[in-house]
């Protein structure tokens, strides 16, 4: 009998590791650039270092304190992080100290405590990509932080930026989606919605996913803006999308959690998650997990909805939650940034600090990056 223990224990950590573990071609220093990590499913398929036996034993690594709450997605690039904070800096921190680099003044995080989010920045090519609240979207050397360019739109960029095929897309407050070449910040084209884009697009196959507080989600055609479909819902849009395996996930603030097929728009399921949601999806191997407006953390079905488990936290939950090796990390307002089992949603480890956890939370090369409204940015790493 203990042979066969032994056995069926090796089964299960086989199947484990084909189910969380690396599902791509993988290198060392895999960057998490973007919002959404470059498959639009805030999933790094490629963490080998945390997993669910030892992400107990995580540690403080460094702190970096700003002088405003921290709530945009950390950008982790060659060794660096990049991230906006809302004293209205970008900052660029050394991944391995938080020691900062430089910071570029601006107004990135300018609405102050009452944005329900703020943008974070898409780095690739060397280059940083971030949306401000003077109306404008910039582009900056990743090295040094110098400006290369800027865009002037009609209103504020809380929307995050995602850069495709050379080209940026974002949204403003002057309700339009933009496409700008990667390059020179020229517009390429705009598209115009019925209400503030504060979602940030997510581009897949050649289509442009996003939301508009026009209580619509719209896919729209990569190279012409052209409008393909739109799908009404009966709230706010401030989720971000995240496609996967031809599906569309996103939720209204009035907490509803809604999957589309991605080329028609049709209604696949819903799930109800809690009033006053701002999460935005993470999907992989077949779950969604993602965080409700009623304080709890939910893994669904991704084909049929149905509910795999819920994680209630001490308070409202506007986090999105990041996938890494089995591991789901999301912060809380209850001041708590919690790493729990993909599978089961048991609780593996917590970290409190002084402020409400809203920033996304990004896992790159064995490290736990996270903002928080106490004005830092934390790293958690293995001893």
């Amino acid at each position: 009998m203990k042979r066969i223990s032994i056995l069926v224990w090796i089964l299960c950590a086989c199947f484990v590791s084909v189910a969380w573990g690396q599902q791509q071609v993988c290198k060392s220093n895999t960057p998490w650039g973007q919002f959404h990590r470059a498959d639009m499913e805030r999933w790094n398929p490629c963490e080998d270092v945390l997993n669910v036996n030892n992400v107990g034993n995580l540690h403080l690594k460094w702190s970096h304190t700003t002088r405003g709450g921290v709530r945009s997605a950390p950008a982790v690039v060659n060794g660096v992080v990049y991230l906006s904070s809302f004293d209205g800096n970008l900052y660029a921190l050394d991944a391995r100290t938080g020691a900062r680099l430089w910071s570029y003044s601006g107004s990135f995080g300018g609405c102050g405590s009452f944005c329900w989010t703020t943008p974070s920045t898409a780095v690739v090519n060397g280059v940083v990509y971030i949306g401000s609240f003077d109306n404008k979207v910039y582009a900056l050397n990743a090295h040094t932080g110098v400006k290369l360019w800027s865009y002037t739109t009609g209103g504020g960029v809380d929307s995050s930026p995602a850069v495709a095929n050379g080209v940026v897309y974002v949204g403003s407050r002057d309700s339009k989606v933009y496409a700008l070449d990667a390059h020179t910040g020229v517009k390429l084209w705009s598209y115009t919605t019925g209400g503030f884009v504060e979602s940030s697009p997510a581009v897949a196959n050649g289509v442009v996913y996003v939301g508009s507080n026009d209580f619509n989600l719209y896919a729209l055609d990569a190279s012409t803006g052209a409008k393909l479909w739109s799908y009404a819902t009966n709230d706010w849009l401030l989720s971000s999308p995240a496609v996967a395996n031809g599906v569309v996930y996103v939720a209204h603030f009035s907490g509803t959690l809604y999957a589309l097929d991605a080329s028609t728009g049709v209604l696949l399921w819903s799930y109800g998650i809690g009033y006053g949601s701002a999460s935005s999806p993470a999907v992989a191997n077949g779950v969604v997990f993602i965080g409700g407006g009623g304080k709890s953390v939910f893994a669904l079905n991704a084909s049929t909805g149905a509910l795999l488990w819920t994680y209630a936290t001490g308070d409202w939950l506007q986090s999105s939650p990041a996938l890494a090796n089995g591991v789901v990390y999301v912060g809380s307002n209850d001041h708590n940034l919690y790493a729990l089992e993909a599978n089961t949603g048991v609780k593996l480890w917590s970290y409190n600090t002084n402020g409400g956890m809203n920033s996304p939370t990004t896992v790159a090369n064995g490290v736990v990056y996270v903002g928080s409204d106490d004005g830092k940015v934390y790293a958690f790493g293995l001893k």
